[in-house]
Order: structure tokens, then sequence, then C-alpha cells
């Protein structure tokens, strides 16, 4: 085991994936302002669909979440130089932590890898070399780094594209109707548009996805398939970034390959200057128990939580039980319609609610296929007609559609979800049981 987790090896590959890792987290700070995915999401709305349990974050909503980000970026920037890394890394890490748990509308699974990895990254010695810190801090300068901090990033990357193939083992993955469903609007894409609808193509990119998050990591850890893994990373990834323009995921994707290229590659197209280490000493420090214990747990639970939604009755794809933290990536097209009830306790009068005055757009749409959504709209709608003096009950009449199928009721109109606990690894029976091939395009069969 020491000599698995404690043995040294040159830092190379770290301390270039830091550099590569900071600018990129940079730009995902500085881009949410520029793109104004910080004023839709943070400054804009009265209030936010937030990680249950989180809901103390709403406090910071609003205009001062420019400044927050800007904030963000300059630690970015800070982590990219090596620069004062042991504050920087986790004080970015905190602060997108609180982000991510912050809100789900704009929910995508890169956000929740990247606040992963910046925890992970807040443990590793990513400053040793090629930074700031090393430059004005001679004495932690080091060529080498315990074997620990390549195996962790290598065992958090497979984890995530070995789910991420699974989950699109299901029917509507493999005869390509979410090819199909995705690319039907990407028509109107220059040049490539046309070519995104042709049946062959869509094909193409139903099994490319599979075989690629499924082998793409022994590929690369293989030395005489490194560079062919290496070069369809780069094309898969590019072509990701292109069509569904998912933002710095598909080029931290690529940086992913700094794991797996030897030091002596690295070091002589990146860092000439840098000494290779190559003496291997095992230093076995002494927080070793904690360290291993720590990962241990960490990892337990990046293996558990993905598979926990087959312990919840009915299937995800309808329910949503279980989904998120689950790498469940591009999975499903799924939309709703909704009409919103409350009735007065003490007078027992029932009137439509208009719910829509309470959401910006993008809330409006993305709501009525998550129960966990749903529910949080319920409580919102109770806390703001206990505030005019009302004591009311919320009822939902909710239907889906999924993956282009016919709607089906999705939510039972006769519970007073205002008045329902959540429960996080529990099913809720007011979400109404799944409808045979609720997920088949039935009404073209």
């Amino acid at each position: 085991m020491n000599k698995i987790l404690f043995k040294h090896i040159d830092n190379t590959g770290l301390v270039l994936f830091r550099a590569v890792f900071g600018l990129l987290i940079a730009t995902e700070a500085f881009g949410a302002i520029a793109t104004g995915w910080v004023r839709r999401h943070l400054v804009e709305p009265d209030f936010t669909f937030n990680f249950i349990g989180f809901d103390f974050l709403q406090v910071l909503l609003g205009p001062g979440m420019y400044a927050y980000f800007v904030l963000m970026g300059i630690f970015g920037v800070m982590v990219m130089l090596g620069y004062k890394y042991r504050f920087a890394m986790p004080a970015y890490a905190l602060l997108w932590s609180a982000v991510y748990l912050m809100q789900k509308t704009g929910y995508n699974n890169h956000y929740y890898l990247m606040m992963l990895l910046c925890w992970i990254m807040a443990f590793l010695p990513a400053n040793r070399w090629f930074s700031l810190d090393a430059k004005f801090t001679p004495e932690i300068k080091s060529p080498s780094m315990p074997q620990w901090c390549l195996l962790v990033l290598i065992l958090q990357v497979w984890i995530v594209y070995t789910y991420a193939s699974v989950a699109k083992w299901y029917p509507d993955w493999l005869d390509g109707t979410i090819a199909a469903l995705f690319m039907k609007g990407k028509s109107d894409y220059w040049l490539i548009g046309p070519f995104l609808q042709l049946e062959w193509v869509q094909f193409c990119i139903t099994y490319i996805g599979i075989l690629f998050d499924l082998f793409i990591v022994p590929l690369l850890l293989w030395k005489r398939t490194r560079m062919i893994g290496f070069a369809i990373s780069v094309f898969f990834h590019l072509f990701n970034s292109v069509v569904f323009q998912i933002g710095i995921f598909p080029y931290m994707s690529i940086a992913f390959a700094l794991f797996f290229f030897s030091s002596e590659t690295l070091q002589k197209r990146f860092l000439p200057q840098k000494k290779l280490y190559t003496a291997g000493e095992i230093i076995v420090p002494k927080y070793k128990k904690l360290l291993i214990t720590v990962f241990s747990i960490y990892f337990l639970f990046q293996i558990g939580l993905p598979v926990r939604h087959w312990f919840f009755k009915d299937d995800v794809l309808w329910t949503e039980e279980g989904h998120r933290l689950s790498w469940r990536m591009m999975l499903r097209s799924k939309s709703g319609n909704a009409t919103v009830w409350v009735e007065d306790k003490n007078t027992g009068k029932r009137t439509r609610y208009n719910y829509q005055a309470l959401l910006v757009h993008k809330q409006k749409n993305s709501f009525k296929a998550k129960p966990d959504l749903i529910w949080q709209l319920a409580q919102h709608i109770r806390k703001v007609e206990a505030e005019k003096g009302n004591d009311v009950a919320v009822f939902m009449d909710i239907r889906v559609k999924v993956n282009g199928g016919k709607y089906h009721p999705f939510i039972d109109p006769n519970v007073d979800l205002a008045s329902e606990k959540w429960y996080p690894f529990k099913h809720h029976d007011w979400i109404l049981p799944s409808p045979e091939d609720y997920h088949k395009k039935s009404a073209n069969k």
C-alpha cells in the first residue's frame, strides 16, 4: 500500500494541469458574467431552486453576485499562476460550491465535476513547480509528488466516464431517439446543421458516445493506444463544444490527458527546463491514516451515489429521483405543462394561481418535469401567501412528455404539496406511477 500510494513520482502533469485548470475556472467565472448567465440565474430571479437544505444561500442573490464572480475569477487566475495557491484553490472551491448549491435551473454535469475537481485540487501539492509560489518561496519547490495525487485524479475521471456510458444503456438511447431529438434543434447550425440530421450521423453519435465514455480511460492508460485515445478525445470533445456549446467542460476533459502521458513526454514538450524526477522515494506522511480514510469515504460516495436510483420505486427517467450527482448526461428530453391551484384553508375556496409571476423564463420551463423543483415551488407559494396573511394549500396538475412521447399525468393533483415533506432518499408517492411505454414515441407507432 505504501508503495502504491506514497511512492514519489514526477509532478510535471499535475503542475501543468493546475495551470490549465486555473485558466478554465477563471474563464468560467468571468464568462458567466459576460454571457449573462449570472444575470439570468442569480440576479434577476426573486428566488432560486437551490439544493434542498441550502435555502440560506438565497441571501446572496442579487447584483452582488457580479462582484462574487469577479472574485472567483481572480482566484482562478491565482490558481493558474500558482500564486497563494493554498488559499486561492480552497477559496474558489468554496465559492463555486455555493454557486452550485444555490440554483438548479442552470444545471450542468460539468458544474458538479468542476466542484469535485476544485476540492481535490485543494488537497494536492500542485504549486510545487511552475508557479509563483515556488519562485517566491523556494523551500516549497519540489519536482515530485506522492503517487496518490495522480491516482485520485484518474479514478475520479474514470468514475465519471464509466457511469456516463452505463447510463446510456437504455432503449431510447440505443435506438437513436435521443440523438435525433438533440440534433433536431441543431438543424440551423452553419455548415454542419443539415449534416447532423442524417440518420447515419445520428447513429454514429449514439454509439460513439457509449464507446468513448466506456473505453477512453483504458485507451489513455495503455501506452500503445495512448496517442490514438488522445486524438479521439480531442475530436470528440471539440465536436461536443461546437455542437452542444457546454462551456469549459470539453476543454477540461481534453486537459485530463495530462494525467496519462508520461512525465518525460510532458517535460520535453512543455517544461524543458524542469528537472525530471526519477528517484522513486517512498515517503509515508504522518497523516497517512487520515488521508486514506478521507479518500476512501469520498470514493465510496462517488461510486454509490450514481446507483442510488435503483433503490427508489419506479424509473429514474420518469421520477427524476436519484438523477442528479449520477453522471446521467444528456440522456433525455423532457417537457411539461402545469396548472397550479391554491386553496384557502379557512374558507375552502380554490383558485387558479399565477405561478409564472414568481418565476423568470428559464425557471418556468425547467420546473415542470422535476419533482424537487415542483415541491420547492409549492413551498415558495405557501411562503409568499403566508406573508400576505393567507394560509393556503397548493395543488398542481402537471403533465409531462419524455423523449418525444405523449403527455402523461405526472403529479397527483389531489395532494397538497405545500404540506408534504421532502425525503432525499425515499420515493414520493405524489409522483404518479410511470405509464407503460411513457418514453416511447407511441403516437407515431
